[in-house]
């Protein structure tokens, strides 16, 4: 039996096991423990403290080491995560090496140690945000590209409109991938930053040797040393989480095309089926999208987890107070619901389902209306387009009177029939001679995706 308290109940449905994994109590420790032991060797190279104090420091700077239950007691206390983590990492070095502990932490702040240590998370969140979106992209242009040419009605207010095809579509879901890739791409020198500033963000305590070791310090954690501290200017953290909810939503879209094409009435799209999946406690027959559901679940979550980091941004001064602390589990859960997102998006794209011979039943719901518009143009240019579209009206009308096909009408109608032939009139009501550019649509939006990939 697990006792072991918390919400992991939901865990696996919205969230993926590895950005879990990120930011679980292990991976917030030793993130902030990979600052300390980056600082060490920083301040040794620089001169500020000996070498030999950064083997113990390094050895104690390991997550396995330290009781995270009673770090979350002592935080309760102390105000943030950093202060009994410092207090603990002393006392580990100590124990083994007390002229070393007197080197621990030297001229950093609290801030210093868990915004770095958030950056380094984030840094992994990122990385795998980005092979997931890769992922992702890849399958959505394959599958866009397999049915660019297969007719569906496309619904505008969810009426059936003019057709359109599955694969341009699937371009519409791939074309918004593409673009949050690029969005990450850009934001990246942003954010994969040093935080490092000291008690006011002067680094007054490290005097002359300030720099040397704010440059040392970035370059042993690989991020960019920035033009200043960032204590309260939180627009870094912002930008992602915003680049974080635009994925969300665009994925909430998906969701929301799948589980509307997988109605009953609709029937036309589905998630794959497996055993167990997508089944109603009581009732048999059910098959629901639930992966749509999490699609949608986080698309709806993820707004109002951003609308906390934008309400944090205004801090005081030069350390905030309850600002910066309703940041530090909103960005990491707003990082995993859009990686619960991701992983579902990909289940539900690679194995999506396809009923194209639906999708020619449901365009023929209306008898023919919904290329009324193709006769009209072509009609227009004949008659005037007033004219045309009159007497299409007038026709569509009668045809959903009579409970006629609107061919049959037409054919009836000697305004048409002086202008248009019989074999004219077949050709304009095919859907599959009225797509437009839908294969242009989908040509574009895979050669965009494979850009950015190469």
């Amino acid at each position: 039996m697990n006792d072991r308290p918390g919400n992991q109940l939901f865990d696996a449905y919205f969230t993926a096991r590895d950005m879990r994994e990120v930011f679980c109590d292990q991976g917030r420790v030793q993130a902030m423990l990979d600052f300390e032991s980056a600082l060490a060797r920083a301040e040794a190279r620089v001169g500020l403290i000996p070498q030999t104090a950064v083997a113990p420091i390094e050895a104690a700077c390991q997550a396995g080491h330290y009781d995270f239950a009673a770090l979350g007691e002592a935080i309760a206390t102390a105000g943030n995560s950093a202060i009994p983590l410092v207090k603990a990492l002393g006392k580990q070095i100590a124990a083994n090496d007390a002229e070393a502990e007197r080197y621990v932490h030297l001229g950093a702040t609290s801030q210093d140690v868990m915004d770095t240590g958030l950056v380094l998370q984030l840094r992994q969140a990122l990385a795998l945000i980005e092979s997931d979106l890769a992922q992702l992209g890849d399958t959505l242009a394959t599958q866009a590209k397999r049915y660019v040419a297969t007719p569906l009605a496309g619904r505008t207010w969810l009426q059936h409109a003019t057709p359109v095809t599955l694969g341009m579509k699937i371009a519409g879901w791939l074309g918004a991938v593409t673009r949050s890739r690029q969005r990450l791409q850009e934001l990246k020198p942003r954010l994969l930053v040093l935080q490092f500033g000291g008690a006011s963000g002067t680094l007054a305590a490290l005097g002359a040797q300030a720099m040397p070791i704010a440059e040392a310090l970035a370059g042993e954690l690989q991020l960019t040393l920035p033009d200043q501290p960032w204590h309260t200017q939180r627009d870094r953290l912002v930008e992602f989480g915003s680049v974080l909810g635009l994925i969300a939503g665009s994925l909430g879209k998906l969701g929301r095309d799948i589980s509307l094409l997988m109605q009953t009435e609709a029937g036309e799209v589905f998630e794959p089926s497996a055993p167990g999946k997508g089944g109603s406690s009581t009732m048999p027959h059910k098959r629901n999208p639930v992966g749509a559901a999490v699609l949608i679940g986080a698309a709806t979550r993820v707004p109002g987890l951003l609308s906390t980091l934008f309400s944090a941004m205004p801090q005081e001064h030069e350390r905030s107070l309850g600002l910066w602390h309703a940041e530090w589990e909103t960005l990491p859960e707003i990082c995993c619901l859009v990686s619960g997102s991701l992983k579902q998006a990909l289940l539900v794209a690679q194995g999506l389902e396809v009923d194209a011979a639906r999708m020619a039943r449901n365009l023929d719901l209306t008898q023919g209306l919904v290329l009324a518009e193709a006769v009209s143009i072509v009609l227009a240019q004949r008659v005037g387009r007033d004219t045309a579209h009159h007497l299409l009206e007038l026709c569509c009308k009668r045809a959903v009177a009579e409970q006629r096909h609107l061919r049959a009408v037409l054919g009836d109608e000697p305004q048409v029939t002086a202008e248009l032939s019989a074999a004219e009139l077949d050709h304009l009501l095919d859907p599959a001679h009225y797509l437009g550019q839908a294969q242009t649509w989908v040509e574009r939006a895979v050669a965009e995706h494979s850009a950015l990939t190469a």
